[in-house]
């Protein structure tokens, strides 16, 4: 197993301007004088999620929104824009928009509509809280693991370079500047025809292995009842799959975190060691999977779910709502590390069905699959903030300095959470009373509506050992086998499309330029991103505006 499977070609490192912070200290985000700028693009951040999750079905990453505004304050000729004139205070806002944006959406809106569309009007506070627990959890159990051999900084995590991007080419404004706004115009005429640019991006970061694999499962879903004669999603393929791979890449982690720490003094300087050891991985684990635990007995009690169960079946349901927030994270988290995705979802979707199939009663099925797709989302996006700033940083090259900016984008993530949980507190009966939901939460309700049966039971069982083996053969650096039950669980077969054509060009291009080829495809690619999540954006806002 090459460890180069997890890493991609570092890019050339930015130099921050003249007003940038004093050496050895990071821009603190708790500044007075930043405050006002915190909590404003809070607010927007969760507003935009919010509106975006009911009225679109979708959340788009925000963090390259919060960089443009961060940029355009820098312009501003005032002496407390200054600060915005430094990469690192750049980061910061975008980290706090895109926490308050995903936090708000799908970390609490979302989770609080599935015991409202069951006319559990009564469990939307407890749901509330439990809720914004697992977000903060959530997150917790990222920052103390980012860095680690599991989760390594040197790790795709598409679209935090992309914001890393954009903003280094916006103060450098030099070659790749050039390069990344050619990137941008091409995302944004790619989107504009319905092709997803930004997987041209990616395939050109990523891990080899694991976009072909992705890009292999979105074709076969996309085109399965041509090629199969039926949806293999309506026979429980993709989620067998993901449930197999899924088990298999747990065990891999917990592996991996027991191997021997004296490993990592045998890395050269080069590489750079991660700043995360596999000790401190498992203590972040152990403390998440115990932090769930509570929150989980938190929500039995405050919904009162525990009066429709035994003792023996309360404290099964404990174990596994516990056990089903942590896998759900882990599985997300890897997903969106090797390909700017996460299926967090569909990873609900199958916890659901486990739990059906469990024997749990149906209010608890809600409450499991509400608490369950709390946890990921956060997961994954502060690992892109993390991962920008990470890059913004010297690729961590100055390990105090590093951890420092690390600690404070942790902060702001902590910061937008509160901002979001105060909204939606005061909003989800306004929106909940005009009937605006996210649809996926509808597609929880109705399946808990419709029962499991034997039937799924066996179809789950026979496509796990599949999914099992394919992740087993593939390694725990590749992923191949959640990558492709990814895939499976997203019916776009024009991006598996997107995805081959990329990596011939990643080949051709590196095989006739070498090193500095793969350079340029780097910064071309963060383009990509960077212009395809900007057409979607505003694309979006633009449908709610004509609503």
């Amino acid at each position: 197993m090459n460890d180069n499977d997890l890493q991609v070609t570092s890019p050339p490192t930015a130099v921050n301007t003249d007003d940038a912070t004093p050496s050895g200290r990071h821009p603190r985000f708790f500044s007075p004088g930043q405050m006002v700028i915190n909590v404003i693009v809070c607010v927007l951040g969760a507003i935009i999620g919010m509106e975006l999750i009911t009225r679109v079905g979708v959340t788009p990453n925000t963090s390259i929104i919060g960089a443009l505004i961060a940029i355009l304050l820098s312009y501003i000729p005032l002496r407390m824009f200054r600060r915005y004139r430094s990469l690192e205070s750049q980061t910061l806002v975008q980290t706090t928009i895109s926490g308050a944006t995903f936090s708000a959406a799908n970390g609490l809106l979302l989770p609080l509509a599935i015991p409202f569309l069951m006319g559990e009007s009564e469990m939307l506070i407890p749901m509330l809280i439990g809720a914004a627990l697992a977000v903060i959890t959530d997150a917790s159990i990222l920052y103390f693991s980012f860095d680690s051999k599991i989760f390594s900084a040197r790790a795709a995590w598409p679209p935090g370079l992309a914001t890393a991007e954009a903003l280094k080419a916006a103060a450098a404004k030099g070659h790749n500047a050039v390069i990344l706004l050619v990137g941008m115009v091409g995302g944004v005429v790619g989107k504009a025809f319905g092709i997803p640019a930004d997987m041209f991006g990616i395939a050109w970061i990523a891990n080899v292995f694991a976009m072909c694999a992705l890009a292999l499962g979105l074709i076969l879903r996309g085109y399965s009842e041509t090629l199969f004669g039926f949806d293999i999603a309506s026979a429980y393929i993709p989620h067998g799959i993901m449930i197999g791979a899924g088990l298999v890449a747990l065990a891999q982690i917990l592996l991996l975190m027991r191997r021997d720490r004296r490993q990592k003094e045998s890395d050269g300087e080069s590489t750079q060691r991660p700043t995360r050891s596999a000790l401190q991985m498992r203590t972040a684990m152990l403390s998440g999977f115990g932090a769930y635990l509570i929150i989980a007995l938190i929500l039995a009690l405050g919904t009162g779910v525990y009066t429709g169960m035994s003792m023996g079946m309360l404290i099964g349901w404990l174990v596994f709502a516990a056990l089903a927030a942590m896998a759900s994270e882990l599985i997300v988290g890897i997903a969106a590390m090797h390909s700017g995705w996460f299926p967090s979802f569909a990873t609900a979707l199958i916890f659901l069905v486990i739990g059906m199939l469990l024997g749990f009663p149906t209010t608890a099925l809600g409450v499991l699959v509400a608490f369950t797709v709390a946890t990921g989302p956060a997961f994954a996006d502060m690992a892109y903030d993390l991962k920008a700033g990470w890059t913004i940083r010297d690729e961590g090259r100055d390990e105090a300095y590093e951890l420092d900016g690390r600690r404070q984008q942790y902060f702001a993530e902590l910061f937008s959470f509160g901002v979001a949980i105060v909204i939606v507190a005061f909003a989800f009966s306004a929106y909940f009373a005009a009937d605006l939901v996210p649809p996926v939460a509808r597609v929880y309700v109705a399946t808990i509506d419709a029962g499991a049966s034997l039937e799924v039971a066996k179809q789950l069982l026979i496509w796990g050992v599949v999914g099992a083996i394919i992740q087993a053969v593939g390694g725990v650096s590749r992923q191949i086998g959640v990558l492709l039950a990814t895939g499976l669980l997203i019916t776009s077969p024009i991006a598996g499309i997107v995805i081959y054509l990329a990596l011939i060009i990643r080949w051709l291009v590196v095989k006739r330029f070498g090193n500095t080829g793969s350079q340029k495809l780097y910064v071309l690619g963060a383009g990509f991103i960077t212009g395809s999540a900007l057409y979607s954006f505003f694309s979006s806002t633009l449908k709610l505006g004509s609503k």
